[in-house]
């Protein structure tokens, strides 16, 4: 189980999020980063081919428990800046003069998109070309350069690593010279793993090899804790001013991807709930309250026909009002979920110590994602 925790705390590392959208016609763009500011880049590369519905599954059901993890990251006191990109790959609906490959999303900072795009991949048998879509992260994402950069690809799959004309040997020598480093997850026996070329590949990008059981179910623990948390979360939402053409669009998916949550567990709700009590969980791109936390002076341009109904004929005193007093009241409940989180978070470790369950969440996600960053000189936080 250890195996199958690792691989889903990879994936989903980069789930975090600092820095919100730019604001743009395509409202998921990031914004310039500080040129002081250390970055996290994580590309997953998932099999989605017919036998690999459980892999999918593992990673909605980690997503939102892997973000909160990862928020204790710092680098020189800050919280890094960590995008994710998502491929698929292996799918007969994908064309084959491609490769069966398709770039999800680029690189991106928007929690919610990411969490959108995974619960949208579907399966369907293909051939499994690792070092074309391996060689198309390399060369089509936008990498950063900074010597703290830390960037990192996750291919996860079941098939002979070796299928197609890209020589993954080849694929991953580039990714090294760009301080890219490959890390593998074979779905299936060990042995057919090495056999097939799964942990050569891993050896060959300087990362890690891993072996699970992509069916297997995920582990949660009920707590006394998650149903405040869950209204909490309610409350949450109603502090939001959407903006902009596609402002009342991204307000939509936030109770979507809500939904999603829940659709898994109310545990991964619960969890998802407390990822957006955190300064990761930014809508700059479309929500009133995070942008003019970043930019004061922006309620001089917004379009007041973009705003709900009732503020588009407020003077701009009053909105600005109403923008402090939403701003005031997120504050007060993301502190109250936090609070929650840690009293949570405390049970959940004692009944893992009382029940005697093999770390499928908790420690052994923490410990190997910690591991990995502090290689970087990422710090943790308690």
């Amino acid at each position: 189980m250890k195996t199958i925790v690792s691989f889903i705390a990879f994936l989903i590392v980069g789930s975090l999020l600092y820095n919100a959208p730019k604001i743009s016609s395509d409202s998921h763009e990031t914004l310039p980063d500080p040129q002081d500011q250390a970055k996290v880049q994580v590309a997953i590369l998932l099999d989605a081919s017919n036998s690999m519905d459980g892999l999918i599954n593992q990673a909605k059901s980690r997503l939102w428990n892997i973000v909160n993890t990862m928020t204790t990251l710092k680098f020189n006191g800050q919280t890094p800046d960590i995008e994710i990109a998502l491929y698929m790959y292996g799918n007969d609906g994908l064309p084959a003069s491609e490769d069966y490959i398709r770039q999800i999303t680029p690189f991106t900072s928007d929690l919610d998109l990411i969490s959108e795009k995974l619960f949208a991949i579907s399966t369907n048998g293909g051939s499994e070309y690792c070092g074309a879509v391996i060689q198309d992260a390399v060369e089509t994402l936008d990498w950063g350069t900074g010597d703290s950069d830390m960037k990192l690809v996750f291919i996860a799959g079941n098939e002979e690593f070796t299928q197609g004309n890209v020589s993954y040997k080849e694929a991953i020598s580039e990714a090294l010279k760009k301080d890219i480093y490959i890390n593998t997850i074979h779905c299936g026996d060990y042995y057919e793993g090495v056999s097939g070329y799964w942990e050569d590949a891993a050896k060959k990008g300087q990362g890690k090899f891993f072996n699970i059981n992509s069916d297997a179910k995920i582990r949660y623990i009920a707590t006394p804790y998650d149903d405040r948390i869950s209204e909490c979360n309610t409350l949450l939402n109603d502090t939001y001013i959407y903006y902009g053409d596609m402002g009342i669009d991204n307000f939509a998916n936030q109770s979507v991807q809500d939904n999603n949550a829940v659709s898994i567990s109310n545990e991964n709700s619960v969890n998802r709930a407390v990822s957006k009590s955190q300064a990761v969980y930014n809508n700059y791109s479309w929500d009133l309250v995070d942008r003019m936390n970043d930019d004061k002076e922006y309620i001089n341009e917004v379009d007041m026909t973009t705003l709900p109904e009732e503020y588009q004929n407020m003077s701009k005193a009053e909105l600005q009002k109403e923008v402090d007093n939403m701003n005031k009241e997120r504050a007060e409940i993301r502190d109250e979920i936090n609070d929650l989180a840690k009293k949570r978070q405390d049970y959940i470790d004692e009944k893992m110590k009382e029940e005697n369950i093999e770390d499928d969440f908790g420690k052994a996600i923490e410990e190997t994602i910690i591991d990995y960053a502090q290689l970087k000189g990422f710090e943790v936080e308690d």
